[in-house]
């Protein structure tokens, strides 16, 4: 490797991990607005410093949601609110410092095993990838979004139409098979489709940045500061080692199935280390076993989620859909041919990946006490930082005015969905899925001469349409379900008032 390319992944890793940590550890910004504010610099970067960036910065925040949750009780990320029921009690009995040194170690171990993972599994799973034609593509997506809409969120319909809007965002430019514009409003710019850059920013820099103006932008935080030295002893980490295996195993497990992701990982963990400890009873009174588990299984769904991407060229998250857009920045469609066209690139993902979580826990150790105290910072100083680097974002990747107002009126119109609890991370997983899915549809359609029985002859595209047609069924049950609790609990509250009568 050229010694100019090492020195820059190294420094845009180090990047990462500090945007990462410091989003992660303040409350209400997380993980996806991190991502977001740096994903236009790496427009302007080379391939490997740009993905080890943005992966830098997923790690990082995997770990600084556990900053807020463990001293203010407030949970950074979604991802860290398993964390918070065992690390801040821990925190106020014992030592704040001790909570987040097991948080930064478990966070470490799982991180480097869900990277072994994904360096161990990707030739295999390529293998099987290989072999896989158009029509399987097709299916593989569509097991995406339904497994997104179906385990991934409480309200399955609205998670359905946020898809289904994503979906029909990706369609807007010309259409690769006949050359004809679609839905462009006759506008010239938007002939290349939506700039997934102003796309990004809009869904969760701008959404944020009105969310906080609605709110108390003076709002000031207290911190528990006493003894904030991350240090764990070789006893310590040797009595929560079971956790952490467990965490680091369902952790990678579970980001390899799309849909699921960091948030659902770290409560099966948290859930399995509760059940398999000795004394299930001190679960949510300070247990550094709750604080391990959950962390080591947040980290280890980082690799997890990488490797669909890498060998099938599905994202298994949407933080993972928002690093697809790197690969697809610099020209690089990820899937089972981005291992044999560009093995260089992948085998320097997997080191750095390495790299990058090594980095994280040095940075954390000698660091978190710096992010403990950015969380007494008001709103008011953080609103603008995130604006102004929002707009130079949009702006210098492509140069246009036109994205600057693109982004305004997407941001405006995300942040009323979300006011009506729509999830504009399912929408972006959509709109990353959406041209594998199209694409190898009106292949399939064409090859079949449009008689699609054709392929219930192979056997892989008919396990998938199975996969399809149970997670279908799932949903209806779980719906169905769902709408005879509501008919009964209504009933209950007609006669319990009219009894009051």
């Amino acid at each position: 490797m050229d010694i100019s390319i090492f020195l820059t992944s190294g420094m845009a890793i180090l990047i990462g991990l500090f945007v990462g940590m410091l989003m992660g550890a303040l409350p209400g910004l997380g993980l996806m607005l991190a991502i977001s504010l740096l994903l236009p610099l790496s427009y302007n970067m080379e391939a490997l410093p740009s993905i080890l960036m943005l992966l830098g910065v997923y790690q990082g925040a995997e770990y600084g949601g556990s900053i807020s949750a463990i001293l203010l009780g407030i949970p950074g990320t979604a991802m860290a609110a398993a964390t918070q029921l065992d690390g801040q009690p821990f925190a106020q009995n014992k030592s704040p410092g001790k909570a987040l040194a097991y948080s930064l170690t478990a966070s470490t171990i799982g991180g480097l095993f869900g990277g072994l993972v994904l360096i161990f599994l990707s030739k295999p799973l390529t293998a099987f990838a290989l072999k896989l034609g158009e029509p399987e593509y097709f299916m593989l997506g569509v097991i995406g979004l339904l497994a997104v809409a179906a385990l991934g969120s409480a309200d399955s319909v609205k998670a359905s139409i946020s898809i289904i809007l994503g979906l029909m965002a990706a369609t807007v430019g010309i259409d690769m098979f006949t050359g004809m514009p679609r839905f462009t409003g006759g506008v010239l710019a938007m002939s290349d489709g939506i700039n997934i850059i102003a796309l990004v920013v809009a869904l969760f820099a701008f959404t944020e940045i009105f969310s906080m103006i609605s709110g108390d932008l003076n709002k000031k935080r207290k911190l528990l500061s006493k003894e904030l030295k991350v240090k764990l002893s070789f006893k310590e980490l040797r009595e929560v080692a079971k956790p952490i295996g467990i965490g680091s195993l369902m952790g990678a497990v579970v980001g390899i199935i799309p849909g699921l992701g960091s948030n659902a990982s770290s409560w099966f963990a948290y859930m399995a280390a509760k059940k398999t400890a000795k004394d299930p009873l001190s679960f949510g009174k300070g247990n550094p076993d709750g604080i391990a588990a959950p962390e080591s299984a947040n980290n280890a769904t980082v690799g997890g989620a990488l490797l669909p991407l890498l060998t099938l060229g599905i994202p298994g998250s949407a933080s993972i859909a928002i690093i697809a857009g790197a690969f697809i920045i610099h020209g690089i469609q990820p899937g089972p041919q981005v291992l044999k066209n560009n093995p260089e690139l992948i085998n320097a993902i997997f080191i750095g990946f390495m790299f990058t979580t090594v980095g994280m826990y040095i940075m954390g150790k000698f660091m978190t006490s710096l992010f403990a105290r950015i969380l007494v910072l008001r709103e008011s100083f953080l609103v603008p930082a995130i604006l102004v680097f929002s707009l130079i974002g949009v702006y210098t990747s492509q140069n246009s005015h036109f994205d600057l107002w693109l982004a305004l009126v997407l941001g405006v119109i995300a942040y009323v969905l979300r006011l009506l609890d729509f999830s504009v991370a399912y929408f972006i997983l959509a709109f990353v899925l959406c041209p594998i899915i199209e694409t190898s549809m009106r292949r399939m359609i064409i090859l079949a001469q449009g008689d699609i029985s054709f392929y219930f002859g192979r056997p892989i595209f008919v396990v998938l349409a199975a996969v399809v047609a149970v997670i279908l069924l799932v949903a209806l049950k779980n719906t169905l379900k769902d709408r005879k609790l509501a008919k009964l609990t209504h009933r209950r509250e007609a006669e319990g008032e009219s009894v009051h009568q």
